[in-house]
This record gives C-alpha cells, structure tokens and sequence, in this order.
C-alpha cells in the first residue's frame, strides 16, 4: 500500500505544491485545513481518493491527532504573516508547530517536514522571526531528525508578493514600497516543493536548510523586473522606516478596532522585518547540499504576471502589430 502523508496547511500556497508532487509521486494525502470545503481544488492533484481535505485547527490536540492517524510522515506548512484573532504568531508558528511535532513524535511518525522562514531569530526584534525561532526549537526538541526549509521570499502563480505589488501598479503613477535596499534571495515555490519532497522519501538528510534562488536583489530591483515585465512605468518610492512604523501602528489600530475585519495594509511587525536583508546565511545546508539547480525569476514570472500588462493577454500581439506597422513603413 502507497504511504499516507498529513499535510497541515496543504492548501495553501507551498502546501498545494507539495502535495501535488507527493501524488504524482504515489502517496496518499491528507490536507488538514480549517476549511476543507475551500480546499477541494487539491482532488484532482491524484486519483479518485488519493488526495482529500479534511479539517483540522493546528491550535487543538484532539484535531490534530485526528488528522495524523495511521500517516507515515507529517509535513507542516502552516503560517501567518499578519495575526488576526485568536491566529498570533505565538499560537500558530509556536505553539501549533510544537503541538504537531509533539503528537508525531507521539504517534511513532519519525519523518517530519516544517516549512519554516529565513530570519528564523529567538532573539529578534520582529514577533514573526521570533515565533518562527521558538516553532523550529520545539519542533528539534520533539523531532530531531525533523527536516526544516527556510525559503526566502516564495514567489510563484499564487504568490502574495509579487501578484501583490504588481496590482498596486493599477491605481496610480508610484509604486510605495519600504525597505528598497533591503535585499531578497527570491525562490520558486515548486523548488522548495521539491527540497520537502526529497526528504519526505528519505532523499535527503533532517536538519535546517535555507533555500534562496540563483539570484540576491534589492526590494527596488525586484520592483524594477517585475515592471518591465509588465510593461509599465512607475515612480518607485522609498517610504523611511520610520514613516513606515507610524503607518504600521495606525494600520494595526484601524485592524483592531473593527475585529480583523479591515486587513492591515502593513504592519508594524512587517516594518521591523524589512529592516533586515532576506538571504542565505551560508552557515547551514542549502539548495546545493540537495543537488537542486534552483529555478531563476525571469523564467517564471511572465508566465503569471502578464496578466497586468495593459493589454492582457494581448500585450505581445499588439507588440508584433507595431514592430509589422514599422517594417512596413521602412
């Protein structure tokens, strides 16, 4: 019988491709989410039954127990960037994380994969990298041979930073941004898919692995390729850090005050996470300890991105009607 595997978070934007590559591979899956009535995209990753969601809230014992029984390996993939509610960074990147490894390590799972963030710090100033740190530790302390990624910033079709940015550039002549020297190691989600999937059928050793692409650029060069790419002109303004927290701190208030129900543009907590540059560190196991050529941003971007061009999907045709217009004429 094909090995069952518990994806916590498996619907989300890394899990998805996980669990897409765990079905082609065989395995049987298990997408524990708090909305499997919103996950039911993941079916057809594999046969009838192969991939199924079911619900589950990382922040429960008997939920997560009953989400784990009888699977061969566990990998967690849940995280926040903003809290909201009873959701803190405490509770899900901590605390959830630690409950997940505690109940496998209970359940006699010895294979465990946790997705995880560069700038994981137990001492940093951002309650994001700290709770990351304390969620990495817990997880150690109950699964030692546990496997844990730490990507950069993830960018693919459904990622939130780049399709984020790129509709921005919709609704005026200036593009915001904060930190615009701060520098990035972005990675191709199925690349981090493919790091957790090696170590999910034993193709690669536990321990910490910090995953950035083939490329380091600045938040401002990031912003000027992903404009090219969509065909349009726009004013990249640096806001200072500390307009910044000011902005943070009103936008956490506004959040507050109506119940999480007006999302925080940015907040305080993001500010003091763009203070520091998001790369490899080179003193833990990377892309090459696997073998993985990851994958470059030119590559993969105008496959998603276009969609903000102007023209759409027609940007290129008209493109090739002016360059015909012009030969004609000469």
């Amino acid at each position: 019988m094909s090995k069952l595997v518990t994806i916590y978070g498996g619907s989300g934007f890394i899990g998805r491709y996980i669990a897409r590559r765990l079905a082609k591979a065989g395995w049987r899956i298990r997408v524990a989410v708090r909305r499997p009535n919103e996950a039911i995209f993941v079916k057809p990753y594999g046969v009838v039954g192969q991939v199924e969601p079911i619900l589950c809230n990382i922040r429960d014992d008997q939920s997560v127990r009953a989400a784990m029984q009888g699977a061969d390996a566990v990998v967690n993939c849940v995280g926040i960037l903003a809290e909201a509610g009873k959701n803190t960074f405490d509770a899900v990147q901590s605390e959830g994380a630690a409950r997940i490894a505690r109940i496998a390590a209970s359940e006699g799972i010895e294979t465990f994969v946790h997705i995880s963030a560069i700038g994981a710090d137990a001492d940093a100033d951002s309650a994001y990298q700290r709770s990351k740190a304390k969620g990495e530790a817990a997880i150690l302390e109950h699964m030692p041979n546990a496997t844990i990624l730490r990507p950069s910033i993830v960018f693919g079709a459904e990622d939130a930073f780049f399709n984020r940015f790129a509709g921005m550039t919709r609704f005026g002549p200036i593009l915001p941004v904060v930190g615009a020297d701060t520098r990035f190691q972005p990675v191709y989600v199925d690349d981090v898919a493919k790091a957790a999937c090696m170590a999910l059928e034993g193709d690669a050793e536990g321990g910490i692995y910090e995953l950035g692409g083939p490329e380091v650029n600045t938040f401002r060069e990031l912003m000027e390729q992903m404009l090219t790419i969509i065909r349009r002109r726009r004013l990249i303004m640096n806001i200072p850090f500390f307009m910044a927290s000011i902005m943070g701190a009103v936008s956490d208030l506004v959040n507050k005050i109506s119940f999480s129900l007006i999302p925080s543009m940015i907040t305080r907590d993001q500010v003091k996470n763009l203070r520091n540059d998001n790369v490899v560190s080179g003193q833990v196991k990377t892309f090459e300890t696997l073998g993985i050529q990851p994958v470059t941003l030119e590559s993969v971007l105008p496959e998603y991105l276009w969609r903000f061009r102007p023209s759409g999907q027609y940007s290129e045709i008209k493109e090739s009607a002016k360059n015909l217009r012009s030969s004609d004429k000469a």
